[in-house]
């Protein structure tokens, strides 16, 4: 997503569910940013969303697993997913592990999830350094409000 060369421009470029937010540094941002605008059309639109960070939730202890979901296998049952949260302050990046079990079968799946977090504060900044304009952002995909207390940032841009 950083270097990339399509052969066509579009309207609208959708970057889904904090998949920016593997990108780690303000160089892979400069980069994915400019591949983007090359793709659109003069007057179109760069839409993503990322989580909107949580401070309780970046301070926990690095050991402590917290339950984040639920949900039925079909040939496992209720699987449940924990995750750890280990926050390096200095690159913003935090480096979770998610662990899936099932019923007699604990931790059958560790996967490492590295994720950049930008605050919101922070998001108008750094597309505008990059070549754009913060249009709208919302706190979920029904466009409601974005608040402090928003999981989401539903963020519609424009090149400028």
């Amino acid at each position: 997503m950083r270097s990339f060369e399509l052969g066509e421009r579009f309207s609208s470029i959708f970057v889904a569910r904090n998949s920016l937010l593997h990108l780690h540094d303000d160089g892979d941002f400069a980069a994915c940013f400019e591949c983007v605008r090359r793709h659109l059309t003069p007057n179109g639109v760069f839409i993503f969303d990322i989580f909107n960070p949580r401070i309780d939730a970046l301070a926990r202890p690095p050991e402590l697993r917290v339950r984040v979901a639920q949900i039925e296998h079909p040939e496992r049952g209720r699987v449940t997913v924990e995750s750890t949260c280990d926050y390096d302050e200095a690159s913003q990046v935090n480096r979770a592990t998610r662990y899936f079990s099932s019923a007699g079968d604990p931790d059958y799946i560790q996967l490492a999830l590295d994720l950049r977090c930008v605050f919101p504060q922070e998001l108008p900044q750094m597309l505008a350094a990059n070549g754009f304009e913060l249009e709208a952002r919302y706190g979920d995909l029904d466009r409601s409000s974005f608040e402090s207390a928003s999981a989401r940032q539903i963020c519609i841009c424009r090149a400028s």
